[in-house]
């Protein structure tokens, strides 16, 4: 998750690739708002989100709604945040006493942690990480794709003209667009996973990404079962109660009074009308969540 821009800046666009569609935006100078965006959907089979087998079954397709797109948005910039799927990669929490101070031995000891959690041989994989200290030592998110998976998704952004300075799961991505100052969980859901994350003071407590039976069709009532062992298990591990529920991938309000019943926290949807410019309207807050939090974080 490294910057490889030429300028060494944060890139200004950012360009999210899904099963249905991709979705491209670019933030304002100054930062703080996504001032434009494009997007475009992919005929049905295009793309197929998995973490071992190929992901673009029609790399055409998927290349011209690439070029399409941040063609749109983009101006001369080159340089932008590649939003992936998170059917594609694998986000784990590891807790450590500490970590060697050497990157080099850091993510040696990480790679041997994750080899009982993978389905696939973690030699073969990209493992790039974040650690924070907590008040018994270090907690590391890391997340591991396919180095084979990853590839394909990169060499089609720079067939495109573009270079993925900073590739991030879907999930990782929507977290910059929320805040989480006080307990907050943040759930994205799309036509293959329900993905959920729970923070305080801006601390990554808690990660899960879970299938999702029901598809683009899940109701409210449906999620909030889904996720509930995930909120009892936060309650009874840090004796903490959820303030606010952030929620993307589905229409505006569509969970809110079934989470709300559920948990007694505030709803709202992950990106808000204040994070937006005027030329991103034609596009649904609810889809804009991983491109808006890959720009805004």
């Amino acid at each position: 998750m490294a910057v490889k821009s030429k300028s060494g800046a944060k890139p200004r666009l950012a360009c999210e690739i899904t099963s249905n569609g991709v979705i491209a935006g670019r933030v304002s100078e100054k930062g703080g708002l996504v001032e434009a965006c494009a997007a475009r959907d992919l005929a049905a089979g295009s793309l197929v989100p998995d973490l071992m087998e190929n992901n673009l079954r029609e790399r055409g397709e998927v290349l011209a709604a690439i070029r399409e797109t941040l063609n749109q948005v983009g101006g001369r910039s080159r340089d932008l945040i590649a939003v992936l799927p998170d059917a594609a990669v694998r986000v784990v929490l590891l807790d450590f006493e500490a970590l060697p101070q050497k990157p080099a031995e850091a993510e040696g000891v990480i790679r041997f942690r994750l080899k009982k959690s993978l389905p696939f041989d973690v030699d073969k994989a990209k493992v790039s990480y974040h650690a924070q200290t907590t008040a018994t030592g270090v907690r590391v998110i890391a997340a591991v794709a396919l180095q084979s998976v990853l590839d394909d998704y990169e060499s089609t952004f720079r067939e495109a003209g573009y270079i993925p300075g900073i590739v991030l799961p879907s999930m990782l991505a929507a977290l910059g667009a929320a805040t989480t100052d006080h307990p907050t969980m943040v759930v994205k859901v799309d036509d293959r996973t329900v993905s959920l994350a729970i923070l305080d003071q801006q601390q990554l407590l808690l990660f899960r990404t879970i299938e999702n039976p029901f598809g683009a069709a899940i109701t409210g009532e449906q999620l909030a079962e889904e996720i509930y062992p995930s909120v009892v298990f936060f309650q009874d591990t840090y004796q903490l109660n959820l303030e606010q529920i952030f929620v993307a991938g589905l229409g505006e309000n569509a969970a809110a009074s079934a989470l709300q019943a559920q948990t007694g926290a505030r709803v709202s949807d992950l990106v808000s009308s204040s994070q937006l410019g005027a030329n991103t309207g034609y596009i649904p807050r609810w889809k804009l969540a991983g491109v808006t939090g890959a720009l805004l974080a």
